[in-house]
């Protein structure tokens, strides 16, 4: 039996809607179906310049680790990430001011029937690792966050380890914005800092230490308990170093639960045969015929009972090519697995639980 599933609020309490309400402020260009609700809106202060800090990861319910401390006494309120909660489809929608529906990357794992593949969205390849012929500065809508913000004469600088720098996704996500490759934590801070001196910008800093820590080690771990403290760490030296007129705005694309190894459970050859899956572990995309097996731990949901997780209309062009037939919603405690999926990672998401959805929302300065 499947647990409760809250849509995310996309009637101004989303992380599409931090996004598009720090542009309008920036741009002048006010649109009254934008941007947060008043009183979530109320918490961030005005400034000449904001920088959002994304934590990878985290979400609102891990700031009661104690190496959160430094992250929870600026935790105003909670907003929640995109469905599926997942990195590459909450990025998007901070990369276009869009809900899911409206950009076109619908999940982690995606059916691209142009290229007839199912499509990583991280790496931008098939899920057995080969390239394929996807024009990634071209996939997400024209024009988008960064693009609106130079036309209003806002420049958008985007902070990311160096390694990024000309990778698929980055291609995708960041058409239009500056890119500043840093070294590591401390490189990412003093470029922060020293990037939020002139007004009239949007940075965003993105720090991935715990996603990363969560995934492979779990949230019972030294390692993701050090994660964590690194990434305190680094919002306490913002804090601290950007200018009093700068505002900094934390928060993430999603959230994590922990599976043990005897709920990672791996779907059925037959029932992988005919089908194309994709999506994420926690709630895994069918095209084809509706899954119905009492003995697995999941739930079927068809796609006409879903469709709106997406966000509101109008929708990406492409939208109805890519939407899956159906979902299996993992039951609570539980992953679902394909025949690529990675059954050794221990920290999951892409559901709608609180756990996945819920994230902070960290205001300082002003």
């Amino acid at each position: 039996m499947s647990h409760l599933l809250v849509p995310p609020a996309y009637d101004g309490g989303s992380l599409v809607d931090v996004v598009t309400e720090l542009e309008g402020r920036l741009t002048g260009i006010g649109r009254r179906e934008r941007g947060l609700r008043p009183e979530l809106a109320a918490l961030i202060p005005p400034a000449r310049t904001y920088v959002i800090v994304v934590f990878d990861g985290l979400g609102a319910a891990q700031l009661d680790h104690a190496r959160a401390a430094d992250l929870r006494r600026d935790l105003r309120a909670t907003v929640d990430a995109m469905f599926p909660t997942t990195t590459t489809v909450s990025l998007a929608s901070v990369a276009t001011g869009l809900p899911p529906a409206g950009h076109g990357l619908l999940g982690y794992q995606l059916w691209l029937p142009e290229v007839g593949q199912v499509v990583n969205t991280i790496k931008w390849t098939t899920l057995w690792g080969d390239p394929l012929p996807v024009a990634t500065a071209g996939f997400l809508p024209v024009p988008n966050t960064w693009e609106r913000l130079t036309a209003a004469g806002i420049e958008s600088i985007t902070v990311q380890p160096a390694n990024f720098a000309g990778t698929p996704l980055t291609t995708a996500l960041y058409r239009g914005c500056r890119f500043e490759p840093v070294g590591g934590v401390a490189e990412a801070v003093e470029a922060t800092i020293q990037l939020a001196e002139a007004p009239g910008r949007l940075i965003l800093t993105y720090l991935p230490q715990v996603d990363f820590a969560a995934h492979v080690h779990g949230q019972a771990s030294k390692e993701y308990g050090a994660a964590l403290g690194t990434v305190a760490t680094a919002w306490s030296r913002l804090r601290e170093g950007v200018p009093r007129d700068a505002v900094l705005v934390g928060t993430a694309d999603h959230g994590h639960v922990d599976i043990p190894v005897h709920r990672r459970y791996r779907l059925p050859k037959e029932l992988q045969a005919d089908r194309i899956l994709y999506g994420d572990s926690r709630v895994m995309f069918v095209l084809g015929d509706p899954i119905d097996d009492d003995a697995m731990p999941a739930t079927w949901r068809p796609f006409a009972d879903m469709s709106s997780w997406w966000g509101p209309p109008p929708k990406h062009e492409a939208f109805d090519e890519r939407r899956p037939s159906g979902a299996l919603i993992a039951d609570a405690g539980h992953a679902l697995l394909h025949r690529y999926s990675d059954a050794r990672l221990v920290g999951h998401h892409g559901g709608l639980t609180t756990a996945e959805r819920t994230v902070p929302l960290l205001v300082a300065g002003g």
